[in-house]
Parts: C-alpha cells; structure tokens; sequence
C-alpha cells in the first residue's frame, strides 16, 4: 500500500493517464450504482440492467470531453481548491443532461431519477478522487517530514514570509525545511498567529527561541530590509549554530520569479556583510551609452575587467573588444560570452598595455568609442618588493592607453583607481594616484575625448582580495590572519564596482574622479569573526584569528578623497566627483623619466615617485629601507 500512495504522491504516472483511469473507475461504478439506489437495492429489472452498462462508452466519452472542456485534466491535484469543485459540479451537470438527451433521442430505457442519482455520484466521487489525493499526499509529506525535515526558524511575517510558508506546506516533498517558529520586529505581531504558525518573538529572541525548537536551520525573508538592518540580524542568528540562508532584496527579486520566494532564498553569502544596502544605478542610462558603440576593457579577464565585460553584453554593444595579457582569464571570459550572447560580436586580443605597438594595432583595427582600462597590478606586498613593476605597469600601461585614445578619437576613456590613491603609503597606491594625474593631464590636452577615473574601495571576493583568503584559511583549519585588530577597510561588491565604472561613463565630461559613498568602513576583525561563523565555526574557538602586525605600504585606514579634491554630487546620491587638483606643469616630463628609471630597475624608484606624488609616504622603518 506504501508503494502505491509513494507512487502516487510522487506522480510517478502522467496525470492526463491518472485522470482518464479515475474517471473511467468512477462511470462505471456510478452507472451500475445509480440504478441499483433507484431500485433500493434490490433485484434490477433486465431491461434496465443492460441498459446501464451497454452504453458505457458513449457515457465515458461524454464525461471525458465535458471534463476536458472543463479543464479538469490540467488542474494540478495537490493544489485543489474550491475552483476545482465549482467546475466538477458544473462538468457533471453538463455531462448528465448530454446522457439524458442521447438516451432520450435513441429511446434507451432509465428511470429519470437514475441521471438525478448519479450525478451526485460522479460529483462525490470526483471530488473524492482529487480531495482526497491532496489529503493523503499532506499525510504522506507528514510523516515524511517527521523523520527528515529541519525544523526552521522564519524571520519575517510580511508577505514574502507568507508566500514562503504557503509553499514550503503545499511543497512539502520538495523542501526539507518544516517551518516551527516565526520572528519579526513589528511589536503588533508578535503573539498573533501567520498562517497557523504564532509569531514568538522579535529578532532579540533569535538566539532563546532557536534553542528552544532545536533550529536547524534560519531564514530571513525580508527583502526589503536595509543591509544594515539584515547585517544586525545576521549576528544575532550567528549566535545560534543553525544554518542561516535569506531571501534576496525586492530590487533583485524583480527580475525573478516572484511567485516562487523559495526558488530565490540561497545561503548567505559573504556580499550579505557589507552592512549597507546595495548601490542602485541607472541601467537604462548605462545601456543607452553603450548600444551600438565598439567597447574596449583592458585587463578584461580580470576580476573587474570580467564583470565589465559581463555587464557591457547585456547592453546591447555594436562590439566588444577585451584585451589581455593573461591568456587563461581571457579564454575564460570569451567562453563564458559566447555562451551567453551568441549574437555578441566579441573579439578577444591577448597582449600588454606595456606594448604601445602592440595595444595600437587594437585601437587601429576596432577604432573603440568607449575604453575601460582595467589592466594593472594591484596587489600591494607584491608592489612593494618589486616597485619598478608597478610604474611599468600601471603608469606606462595607463600612458600608452591614453595617447592611443586621444590620437584615435576615442570619445570616453575610464580609468579604474582606487582608495589606496588617497594619501598612499605603497608604491601600488602611488602609481594609482599618477595614473590619475595622466587621465587629468590629458584631458587637459585632448579636444577629442573624455578622461575620468573611478575610485573605489576594497572588492569582495576579486581575486587576491581579503575574502577569499579568509575562506581558504578557515577551509585548510586556521589560523585566519588579520594584520591588526583596528584595521578598517571600505567594500563593494564586484557588479557595485563595475555599476560605478558604467555609471561613470555616462557622467563623464572630462577630468572627473568619481567616488562611491560606501558608508562606515569595515572593520577586518569583525569580517573574519563573521566570516569564521558563516562557515559554522566559533572564532577563536574552532578557528584561532592571529594577528600578524601590518605588511610594507599598509596603514590601518583607508580615505576615499583627498581634502584638496572637495566633494561634487551627481544625479546618484551615492556617486561623487572630486574635484581636480593642480598638476605641476613638468608632471608629463617627470612621469618620462619615472618611467625610464623603472625599466633600468632603479633603486631609488620610490623616492622618484615621492617627488612626483607630494602625498606620497614611504614608511622606511617598516619597510626596512
């Protein structure tokens, strides 16, 4: 018997077939029943007694047509409603007057009160079959869940926590979650009962509350709830061991099936610990600057560079060009977009933004109308031991961009920078910051194209990035190392950081750095604290954090904008301009001679920097020169 309902609850047989052999059941039966009612259980006159099974076809025939035409085949049983009994009464009305009017027109001997009876039958047997299916598929989910389901904690008795406790009940085979205990913060709800589960308690009653139901496992279905506010939950969930996962923000969930809040709910991820909500862009604005227009992103296998490309394809370009010295990453991007975009015309170029000849073959042959330039070292340790790379890199490889797009009539070219630029103690961050000076120097020079630069934060989970190695470091058992416990840092999520590297092609007119309002920075410590618990251990506990003093060229906080540069708004509130700052009149001069130095692999490189960027300090003690 247990086979049987298993088969049935997992609808192991189409439903059309189901359907037809129900029904078919239920003709016959109520047939040969109808008259035996008629006739009060007693002996059935012959005439009458042929009459009520020799025609059963044609019976059948009726009933299942009038049922098609009622579409009672295509309803899903599980989720019968009262819809369904209004149009199986309906269905069975229909059917019997065609039953009479045939056997009417061909003189087929019944007692009338037979049609009467039997169309009770059919609508109590009908609606037994698809009720009664739903009944015994809840039992079956029951007692399936008693031995299998993890008890979960919602958090959130809005809507989208009622579509979610809706489905989980009525797709309880498909779920291994059984929702026991319901959180929110509107005082008027707690105590009242959302779809027959009672609200407990606020989120300060996470941690009791999920020790007294034994919660395996929390969700947080607020997906209008500020990153702040979801940041505060998360550490209260922290404080229990249960597996914690969420439902996306309204603006993400537009995009997808709203019909299905279950489809969307994923485990937090490490973009959930940025403590502020999300920075939204004009997309339309950043779709109508790139339609139709030849896209070059240099460094476009890299972690930024790849998400531009990503983001530039669903704009609709006339072409995109990524050019790469780093053939893996490109090959990566290339497959990834040609997978996506079939219809994408994409060229993909391997060479370095060192090889002026090399990178003006490319602006030669494609002619771009827009240049993100991507392309540059940025990891400061490694800058730091060898900085003549850094000035070759990211100073000549900017250099070479820019005299390219100016000589070719590029009509934006977009520099990505970065907080490190501001006030820097590394010789990455100064070759950012001169990078920076060549995008003002020749906007000032060019007639033809737009030169800005883009300056954000720390990106969470780009390659090298902070994040990542924390993971690996609680994957391999610890220790996670922090530089030091005061150490803040401001984040953005890679499509925030590209969303503001588009954005900002629309903006620019030419010498602008923009700025992203990231809000309070982050503090390190508490990144990996919550890091460490997000994998299911206790810091310091499970998984020691050492502190391992400060690398060469760190310093404990980051600045976005020099007190010199004054801050401009844009139509985004959350985007910035920095006002230019005065060049020196030799800089182009001095940036020739830096350059030269640094394929001579001078020794004294950083002083060289130093005379050309004022702010910049080199902290000899720590660096041991």
């Amino acid at each position: 018997m247990r086979k049987i309902v298993r088969k049935l609850i997992g609808e192991k047989v189409p439903n059309i077939i189901l359907f037809i052999l129900v029904d078919l059941f239920v003709v016959i039966f109520t047939a040969f029943f109808s008259v035996w009612i008629r006739f009060d259980f007693g002996s059935i006159p012959e005439p009458y007694f042929i009459n009520s099974y020799q025609y059963l076809t044609v019976d059948f025939i009726i009933v299942f047509v009038t049922f098609l035409v009622f579409k009672l085949y295509t309803s899903v049983w599980k989720y019968v409603s009262m819809i369904e009994l209004v149009n199986i009464v309906a269905a069975s009305i229909v059917s019997e007057i065609m039953m009479f009017v045939y056997k009417f027109i061909f003189d087929i001997k019944l007692p009338r009160s037979t049609y009467i009876i039997q169309f009770f039958l059919i609508v109590a047997l009908t609606s037994f079959s698809r009720f009664g299916y739903r009944l015994m598929r809840a039992l079956y989910i029951r007692y399936q869940n008693k031995k299998k389901s993890r008890n979960t904690m919602l958090i959130g008795a809005g809507d989208a926590g009622k579509m979610i406790i809706d489905e989980v009940f009525n797709n309880r085979a498909e779920f291994d979650s059984r929702i026991v205990c319901v959180v929110d913060d509107n005082k008027n709800k707690v105590g009242s009962h959302i779809r027959g589960l009672k609200v407990e308690g606020s989120t300060k009653d996470i941690e009791r509350l999920a020790e007294k139901h034994n919660i395996d496992e929390i969700i947080i279905a607020i997906p209008s709830a500020s990153k702040e506010k979801i940041d505060k939950i998360v550490t209260e969930c922290h404080k229990t061991s249960a597996e914690i996962k969420i439902l996306p923000s309204i603006y993400l969930s537009m995009n997808e099936n709203l019909s299905s809040p279950m489809s969307q709910i994923r485990p937090l991820s490490y973009e959930d610990f940025l403590g502020r909500s999300e920075i939204v862009v004009d997309t339309d604005e950043i779709a109508e600057n790139i339609a139709h227009k030849v896209i070059l992103v240099t460094g476009g296998g890299g972690s930024i560079g790849s998400e531009l490309c990503r983001q530039i394809a669903r704009c609709n370009p006339r072409m995109l060009v990524i050019f790469d010295i780093y053939e893996n990453n490109a090959y990566d991007i290339q497959q990834e977009l040609l997978r996506d975009y079939p219809a994408l015309d994409l060229h993909t170029v391997i060479g370095s933004v060192r090889d002026y000849d090399r990178l003006e073959k490319v602006f030669k042959e494609f002619h771009p109308h827009i240049v993100y330039h991507a392309a540059a070292h940025k990891h400061v340790p490694l800058m730091e031991v060898s900085p003549n790379e850094a000035i070759k890199n990211n100073c000549l490889g900017t250099l070479n961009a820019c005299k390219l797009a100016d000589k070719y009539e590029v009509d934006k070219f977009v520099l990505i920078s970065t907080d490190k630029a501001v006030r820097p103690t590394n010789v990455m961050g100064a070759s950012k910051r001169i990078c920076e000076m060549i995008i003002q120097s020749y906007d000032k020079m060019s007639s033809t194209t737009d030169f800005v630069a883009v300056r954000f934060g720390n990106v969470l989970g780009s390659n090298g990035s902070v994040i990542p190695l924390f993971l690996k470091q609680i994957e391999n058992g610890g220790p996670v190392t922090v530089t030091d416990k005061e150490m803040r840092r401001f984040f953005m999520t890679i499509p925030e950081a590209v969303s503001l590297v588009l954005q900002a092609g629309c903006y620019a007119e030419g010498g602008e750095i923009f700025v992203l309002d990231m809000g309070k920075p982050v503090k390190i410590y508490d990144l990996a604290e919550k890091l460490i618990r997000y994998k299911g251990f206790e810091p310091n506990v499970d998984i020691k954090i050492e502190i391992t003093g400060l690398r060469p060229g760190e310093k404990l906080y980051e600045e976005i904008l020099m007190d010199e540069e004054g801050l401009k708004e844009t139509p985004n509130k959350l985007i910035h301009i920095g006002r230019p700052i005065r060049i020196s009149s030799d800089f182009l001069k001095k940036l020739d001679e830096l350059i030269k130095a640094a394929y001579k692999n001078s020794s004294d490189i950083k002083d060289r920097v130093a005379d050309i960027v004022p702010t910049y300090t080199i902290d000899k003690e720590r660096i041991g020169k």
